[in-house]
């Protein structure tokens, strides 16, 4: 399984974040099925130009300048903060991380088979690739090649022998930050070429499944398919996965909104990664997925209320019949093949743990956790004065710690009203603050 990882050059969002749980979803399903699985999922610090095609500059250099700082130290960085996130949401890292940086001659390589067989061709600034000499080009997207060449925008390069002809090397500036010596002179690879030489390199020339997010699929995994096939004239991937968009408050996320947020932004608010990750599997992957704070309201409380439960099975001495838990084990089983719906597979654990307390029904729930990812082998049982205070106080107490963090004290002293109305006082330590109530 190949898939698409972060380019990093930022901080994910809970919109990336989305796809990389989906990921995950996958390998857990397989596993859970008892497939052995071999997983690779690039990192890309170099070549992602700004319109995920062949226009503007590449996003590391562009963050390089603005952040002041190298490509490396920039790509170091958000790669350190987006395994950071994924391990707080459980995510399992793939068997093989691939760096694009280390897979240059790789790529060199594959553009120079591309070239040798005809199939992309050398202008005055790069290494283009001619989708005419593959007559399946828009086979994934459903992309009608006609009709986009009669309704083409005017091209800047006119030396592309058609107007969808996208680069596979780029010829660099003298100046420019990134660049390799290869058979054209100093360049750097199109961002399409890095997929189709790391994925070609560990798992050959046909392989199962790839995934990624729907974004990708007309213009990145339409140019991995071109790219792959007409070098071996074979399918180079078995299916195709590809998560729907995230949106928040039901519209598209994007910086002049503010409304991008990332796992930082959620901790902040009192939210835990995990039920970040509980929201997720409140909807099936080919579905929009819209954010709200409300939203994660209600599955911060049923994240909460599901652990409860089980703390209480876990603790429990009874025993469940053989015949009930092999019914609740079947129901999972089929949810999961049926088009990994994580949805469901969630309503049967609630009504597994609906049954009589059961150290039983404790263990099945982690092995049913072992595709849904919570963290249900990590319960604890909670001081007993702690598991009466309720969520909205617990929520009111957090709101009021960073409202005293960022010394807005008159908002620290009216969440301590608020508080103290609902029949609890706050007192605050050294650890942060404990919760009585009065």
């Amino acid at each position: 399984m190949y898939s698409c990882g972060p380019t990093v050059y930022n901080y994910a969002h809970i919109g990336n974040l989305r796809t990389y749980i989906f990921m995950d979803l996958i390998r857990r399903a397989l596993k859970f099925e008892g497939y052995r699985l071999i997983g690779v999922m690039n990192i890309t610090d170099v070549g992602h130009l700004l319109a995920d095609s062949d226009d503007g500059e590449d996003k590391m250099v562009k963050a390089s300048r603005e952040q002041k700082k190298t490509p490396l130290e920039i790509a170091e960085y958000y790669s350190k903060i987006f395994f950071e996130d994924i391990e707080k949401l459980n995510i399992s890292k793939p068997e093989i991380i691939a760096k694009a940086t280390d897979h240059i001659g790789e790529m060199i390589s594959l553009v120079k088979d591309l070239q040798d067989a005809g199939i992309a061709y050398e202008t005055s600034d790069g290494i283009y690739f001619d989708i005419s000499k593959f007559p399946r080009y828009g086979c994934l997207s459903g992309k009608n090649r006609e009709e986009q060449v009669a309704g083409a925008r005017v091209e800047v390069n006119t030396e592309k022998h058609n107007p969808d002809d996208f680069a596979v090397w780029k010829k660099a500036d003298p100046s420019h930050i990134m660049q390799w010596e290869s058979p054209w002179g100093m360049g750097y690879p199109g961002w399409h070429i890095e997929c189709s030489a790391m994925s070609r390199k560990y798992l050959g020339d046909y392989f199962d499944i790839h995934s990624g997010g729907v974004d990708h699929i007309p213009i990145h995994h339409e140019n991995e398919i071109a790219q792959n096939e007409a070098i071996t004239g074979k399918q180079s991937v078995r299916f195709w996965m590809h998560g729907e968009f995230m949106q928040v408050d039901g519209g598209k996320m994007s910086k002049s909104l503010g409304n991008i947020y990332t796992v930082s932004d959620l901790e902040k608010r009192a939210y835990e990664a995990l039920d970040f990750r509980f929201f997720c599997l409140g909807a099936h992957y080919r579905k929009k997925l819209n954010f709200t704070f409300e939203g994660m309201d209600a599955a911060k409380t049923a994240r909460q209320r599901l652990n409860q439960s089980l703390l209480q099975h876990k603790l429990s001495s009874t025993s469940t019949n053989k015949d009930t838990l092999d019914i609740y084990r079947k129901k999972f089983k089929h949810a999961l093949e049926d088009d990994i719906n994580a949805p469901k597979a969630l309503g049967i654990l609630f009504d597994l743990i609906k049954e009589e307390k059961s150290i039983d029904i404790y263990k099945l729930s982690l092995e049913f956790d072992s595709f849904l990812g919570l963290s249900l082998d990590k319960l604890k049982e909670e001081k007993k004065e702690e598991e009466l205070i309720p969520v909205e106080i617990k929520d009111l107490a957090e709101s009021r710690l960073e409202a005293k963090k960022q010394r807005n004290f008159a908002l620290a002293d009216e969440l301590r009203g608020k508080i103290n109305i609902l029949g609890y006082s706050i007192a605050d330590t050294k650890e942060g603050y404990t919760i009585t109530k009065i």
